[in-house]
């Protein structure tokens, strides 16, 4: 199993910065670079094209779009233009969204769960079947006497083998039964909405809990479970000599609810000096399958080096 490694992109300083962040990443090691899709960060395809184009080999995505911010048809429009300028370097992510104040920001309706995921399945077959046909029947004339192409993906991989890779997750079973339908990489989320409280706060989640989701969506995806990818999102990366001690201090931070031995077995975290994050990745593959990780952009230095141990002992 071969791992992959790559890191979101934050803030949007300048061209030569952002430039420089992509080609430092790299030099490094990773594999690829990811946006995200909120409110108050860079545009999400802008921000890829430009990455592709300062670096040779990084593959870029999106982790993740949100659906209720794009209408399906342009979105189409955006990804295939996308693929295009990257060279077929492009993996879609796509979910349905957690932020309620951002939905309340953008003046876009806040529904429940099963409504966002019910839309976030129509996006992906909207998405499959723009990629898949023949452009607009409106366009044809126009085609023939100028010769332009029908507008399509490069990559003939993800949305049933119409467009790039897809990438979707979650914790909930809703989403989880989508991932395991359509994607070809699933990322199991480790942060999980505390009951209660409002949408989008957050808990760190347990290696049982995220046993629990890689056993239920490996059930969901039947005889495609071992073609996905299995990726996850670390939410810190803490070189130290002294792991508990620096468990205690992070929960304290936090508020994280959590004994310390929990905290420290969590797949969405790493504690440790490098030997042992490396092994940690290394144990999450063998107990979970996880085999693609991507870090936060202010624990892009502190984790190139884990990457390094993690591939010298998989050999």
């Amino acid at each position: 199993m071969t791992f992959r490694f790559s890191v979101n992109i934050f803030g949007l300083e300048s061209r030569r910065a952002f430039v420089v962040f992509c080609r430092d990443a790299e030099r490094e090691g990773y594999d690829a670079v990811d946006t995200t899709d909120h409110l108050g960060v860079g545009s999400p395809f802008p921000l890829l094209v430009a990455a592709a184009d300062a670096t040779r080999r990084l593959r870029v995505g999106t982790l993740v779009l949100n659906v209720e911010f794009w209408n399906p048809v342009l979105l189409a429009r955006d990804i295939a233009t996308t693929d295009i300028l990257t060279d077929g370097r492009l993996e879609i992510g796509l979910g349905a969204g957690h932020m309620k104040w951002e939905f309340d920001r953008a003046d876009i309706e806040w529904e429940g769960f099963t409504a966002r995921t019910r839309r976030l399945e129509s996006t992906i077959t909207t998405l499959r079947d723009h990629f898949g046909g023949d452009g607009y029947s409106e366009q044809e004339t126009l085609r023939a006497e100028y010769d332009i192409p029908v507008l399509r993906p490069i990559q003939r991989r993800g949305f049933g083998r119409q467009g790039p890779p897809l990438i979707v997750g979650g914790t909930g079973e809703r989403v989880l039964r989508v991932a395991a339908e359509y994607a070809d990489i699933i990322s199991v989320a480790g942060a999980f909405q505390i009951q209660g409280r409002p949408p989008g706060t957050f808990r760190i989640g347990t290696a049982a809990e995220a046993a629990a989701r890689v056993a239920f969506t490996r059930e969901c995806a039947g005889d495609r479970a071992n073609t996905i990818e299995w990726h996850t999102l670390l939410q810190a990366v803490c070189e130290t000599e002294d792991r508990r001690g620096t468990a205690e201090v992070l929960l304290r931070r936090t508020g994280i609810e959590m004994p310390v031995d929990r905290l420290l077995d969590s797949p969405f975290l790493l504690i440790g000096t490098v030997d042992e994050m490396a092994r940690q990745i290394l144990d999450n593959r063998d107990r979970l399958g996880l085999s693609h990780y991507t870090v936060h952009a202010p624990y892009r230095e502190a984790f190139a080096p884990v990457m390094a141990r993690t591939r010298a002992l998989a050999g």
